[in-house]
């Protein structure tokens, strides 16, 4: 195991900069999450981590050695793909133990090793099969055992599940999350799932056009984002923002309601607020119900508000149609304030 230390690494393809000076420090045996929207930056720099792209400017160190100029095979990282990357003609556990058989290894350390990551992911019943014999499931899981044979200092993951269905997606979840608290290797995993940062990540990272937002735990993400950017990404369904003014009764939105706040920081021109933290109430704000998605667990309603969008969660069963007025309180304990140029207000 290993840190992983980027200092102010920049890379760009001619005259366009896809990442500007991003600095990051990811922690001895950390699971870090690196987020975004398609083009942000965060594949860009997983593969500058794994050697995979060169550093335009910067430096990059994997534990206590300048990996800046290293080629991959020399940074002991492995690195696990969307498309899994198999060898059709491999079994199983040819596949995994390529790599251990490229630098010589004994066929009794390498049946070892091989034995030893197939029981750890479920795969002793399958070594002897070919990756078109495999579910996709199984196949990403025969891509995580090459990985966990070489037992390096840091684990790549590059949108490992996006190949696979809903159902079987959160399965792999939950088997990443469980196989990095047995082996405590250093991970950076790339999504544009933000459902997946933030049940994997010890800390997240969220990225967009090539700079880092705001790093901090999943919940530090999701109860203080920094600015609108942030708050909208992370959280799903994502949080309401309606625009007003702070008013000495509160928050005034643009019909003259007013929101009742507990705080009222000068210069809010956005008010952030959660799905789960609205609530039917007949003092509320007035709402055209747009949309009912029952769920079984849990209610989701999509109203309009002054023209703007508003989501709600309920647990409760809601017997609310399309057409139909609410009234919508918001927790008053529960609010975030932006200002207009989007950043968090205190």
């Amino acid at each position: 195991m290993a840190e992983v230390k980027i200092a102010a690494v920049g890379k760009h393809y001619g005259a366009v900069e896809v990442l500007k000076s991003v600095s990051l420090d990811v922690r001895d045996g950390e699971f870090l999450v690196l987020v975004g929207p398609s083009g942000c930056g965060k594949s860009t720099l997983l593969r500058m981590i794994a050697g995979l792209e060169d550093i335009s400017t910067g430096e990059m160190w994997i534990g206590d050695r300048d990996v800046t100029d290293l080629p991959a095979k020399e940074r002991d990282i492995a690195m696990v793909f969307q498309s899994y990357a198999l060898y059709p003609h491999m079994t199983v556990a040819d596949n995994m133990s390529f790599a251990l058989r490229l630098k010589g290894m004994s066929k009794q350390d390498i049946a070892a090793k091989v034995q030893g990551s197939a029981q750890i992911l479920g795969l002793e019943h399958l070594l002897d099969r070919y990756p078109r014999q495999l579910s996709g499931g199984q196949r990403q899981r025969v891509a995580m055992g090459r990985a966990i044979v070489r037992n390096p200092q840091v684990f790549l993951f590059d949108e490992p599940l996006s190949n696979l269905d809903a159902k079987l997606r959160v399965v792999m979840r939950s088997e990443i999350k469980e196989l990095h608290q047995r082996l405590k290797t250093t991970t950076v995993y790339v999504t544009h799932d933000q459902v997946e940062a933030m049940t994997l990540a010890d800390r997240i990272v969220v990225m967009r056009d090539g700079r880092i937002e705001q790093i901090g735990s999943p919940l530090e993400l999701y109860d203080r984002p920094v600015n609108t950017f942030v708050a909208g990404f992370i959280g799903s369904p994502s949080m309401n923002f309606l625009d007003g003014t702070m008013v000495e009764q509160g928050f005034r939105l643009k019909d003259g309601s007013i929101l009742e706040t507990l705080r009222r920081p000068d210069g809010a021109t956005a008010c952030g607020i959660r799905p789960e933290h609205l609530q039917i109430d007949a003092n509320g704000l007035d709402c055209d119900v747009v949309v009912v998605e029952p769920t079984g667990s849990e209610t989701l309603v999509i109203a309009r508000v002054n023209g703007q969008q508003i989501t709600a969660v309920f647990k409760d069963r809601l017997d609310a149609r399309p057409g139909e007025r609410i009234r919508l309180r918001p927790d008053p304990a529960k609010l975030h304030f932006f200002d207009q140029a989007g950043q968090r207000l205190d």
